[in-house]
């Protein structure tokens, strides 16, 4: 017998200054069996931190030939192409090719990430943004998700500030190109 996805509620309140982009919004989460708790975390991040009109949640490790993430215009057309975790490098070029904008959120280490993407052709690289956040939050942030969760995020000048049923957390929002550096 397969396992099943679990399904995770959440309440986002989103105060991103930087982008200049407020909003309040549910979110339900299917949380594949493969997919770890930080890799979920990372995945609600890359949403809020990526949200716009159009956007759009996918199956996440289950999804084969989407991203993590997406942003489709009106007419269904894809213009952000937003991958979480350490994708290979094929899947950035392909995703940056389709989309015009391609990201990468990853819980994993940047500098590695960056180096494998340096070494491989993805188009416009140097475009492709690599973000990465402190991996102690993560961990710690990935364990107070409940089922149900009251998620506020908040971004300011670079940092991340992140409140989960009133448990608060912080990271700097560090950001590398796929061209390296």
């Amino acid at each position: 017998m397969a396992l099943t996805a679990t399904m995770h509620h959440f309440t986002v309140q989103l105060a991103d200054m930087d982008r200049q982009r407020y909003a309040d919004f549910s979110l339900r989460v299917a949380r594949q069996p493969s997919e770890t708790e930080v890799f979920m975390l990372t995945r609600i991040l890359a949403y809020c931190l990526e949200y716009e009109e159009g956007i759009a949640l996918t199956e996440g490790v289950a999804a084969t030939d989407e991203p993590a993430v997406v942003v489709r215009d009106l007419t269904g057309r894809i213009t952000k192409w937003v991958e979480v975790g350490a994708p290979d490098a094929e899947r950035v070029h392909r995703g940056s090719k389709l989309a015009g904008r391609a990201a990468v959120y990853t819980h994993r280490d940047p500098r590695a990430l960056t180096a494998q993407y340096a070494e491989a052709k993805i188009h416009q690289a140097e475009a492709v943004s690599v973000y990465a956040f402190d991996r102690d939050m993560l961990s710690l942030a990935a364990q107070a998700l409940g089922r149900r969760s009251r998620v506020a995020l908040s971004v300011t000048e670079g940092q991340l500030y992140l409140d989960i049923d009133g448990q608060s957390f912080a990271s700097e929002i560090r950001r590398f190109s796929a061209a390296g550096g």
